[in-house]
């Protein structure tokens, strides 16, 4: 659990510093599914709507990097809190990142909606799906610090990797039987990329809520990740 100060200045910026971090992460997960949404029901409206959340995410992204910032230069952060500071700057990347992609989501929609011709048939029900529930967890794993819920997540890594290729394998087959389908496919191709992206995103915010509570580096170790969540340090 985060620590208490005798600064009340100082703890209020750290508070704020982590509803920031969360508002990013809740209008992430929003417009990701807004613009899958849009995406299953072919609602131009619904996407263009949703695709002027990323400028508040944005705004969010600086709002954060300066307070990080101030923190650092003023507070001179020892321990847990330095680990959740520098981890800010690190997560606010990937959720600023993540909205960049349900953005892209939203224009591909936009291009899918102009094209009169019926969609091409592939199922990314199972690609989809699995992205929100990977990024609800990261999410949720950063907010209530749960590196055991982080660390599990990281074992789900290839799952995402699997239903792209399989979503690929189907595009291509596709387009090899229909040279009239390459636009529409290629744009969901597109749309398929990106949520693989977006799962990327999602378990590195796993990776730093690992690092945040248990002072543990596991970048570049997601094809092994450990078998059990380490105890938690003190301070």
């Amino acid at each position: 659990m985060p620590s208490t100060h005798t600064s009340r200045t100082y703890e209020q910026e750290l508070i704020t510093l982590r509803e920031k971090l969360a508002l990013m992460g809740s209008l992430g997960e929003s417009l990701i599914g807004q613009a899958l949404d849009a995406y299953t029901r072919r609602d131009r409206a619904l996407a263009e709507r949703s695709s002027e959340m990323e400028r508040r995410i944005d705004v969010l992204e600086k709002e954060v990097d300066e307070l990080c910032l101030h923190i650092l230069a003023t507070r001179q952060p020892v321990a847990s809190d330095l680990r959740f500071v520098t981890t800010a700057l690190k997560v606010v990347t990937d959720l600023e990142r993540i909205g960049d992609l349900g953005r892209n989501l939203c224009d591909r929609v936009i291009e899918l909606c102009d094209v009169p011709n019926a969609p091409v048939p592939v199922d990314l029900e199972g690609l989809a799906l699995e992205t929100r529930s990977l990024l609800r967890s990261a999410l949720d794993s950063l907010v209530e610090r749960d590196s055991a819920r982080a660390t599990a997540l990281l074992e789900r890594d290839d799952l995402v990797d699997e239903d792209y290729a399989r979503v690929l394998d189907t595009l291509l087959a596709t387009m090899a039987r229909d040279p009239s389908t390459v636009y529409r496919a290629t744009r969901i191709q597109s749309i398929a990329k990106y949520l693989e992206r977006i799962a990327d995103h999602a378990m590195n915010v796993a990776e730093r809520v690992v690092f945040l509570v248990n002072a543990r580096d596991l970048r570049h170790m997601r094809s092994t990740p450990p078998a059990g969540p380490v105890r938690p340090t003190s301070g």
